[in-house]
């Protein structure tokens, strides 16, 4: 239903509200705490289903994503972030490492120097490349259409 309709059937917490913020945005950045290893299970269950809703609109969309950790499990929630990007044919936008900072605390974090060079050089990045599509548009330059999806059934 909600991949068909472009709305969420459960109509009882922000996730349609959020699709609308998306569908609005020039570009989307998903950050998340880690929590064993992967992004906070509530963030998982709502992008889920956000991206159920909005992943065939936000084609050719840029795509950044944060995460923020302890110690370990920042590699691999980046990568479940980046996964909702590329499912949905969303350039990802990188940065000089990968876009996680470290620390169990603000003033921890505040420490994480390399962490916050490689925020600052995401938001540079994430900047000029909107500014290039932007060229782009104004210089007539199209933007590739998406192929018809295909699904391949294993199971025969």
């Amino acid at each position: 239903y909600c991949f068909k309709h472009g709305v969420c059937v459960f109509n009882d917490d922000k996730v349609n509200e959020a699709a609308k913020k998306a569908l609005a945005s020039d570009a989307l950045i998903l950050g998340s705490p880690v929590h064993y290893a992967s992004i906070a299970g509530a963030a998982s269950a709502f992008l889920d289903r956000l991206f159920r809703v909005v992943s065939k609109r936000m084609y050719l969309k840029p795509g950044a994503s944060v995460v923020s950790c302890r110690r370990g499990g920042a590699s691999a929630s980046f990568d479940q972030l980046n996964k909702y990007f590329t499912i949905s044919g969303m350039p990802v936008v990188s940065s000089t490492y990968w876009n996680s900072v470290h620390g169990n605390s603000p003033s921890e974090v505040e420490q994480d120097l390399e962490g916050l060079q490689v925020m600052r050089n995401l938001g540079a990045n994430l900047a000029w490349l909107l500014h290039c599509i932007e060229a782009g548009r104004q210089a007539g330059l199209a933007a590739p259409e998406a192929e018809r999806r295909f699904v391949t059934n294993y199971i025969r």
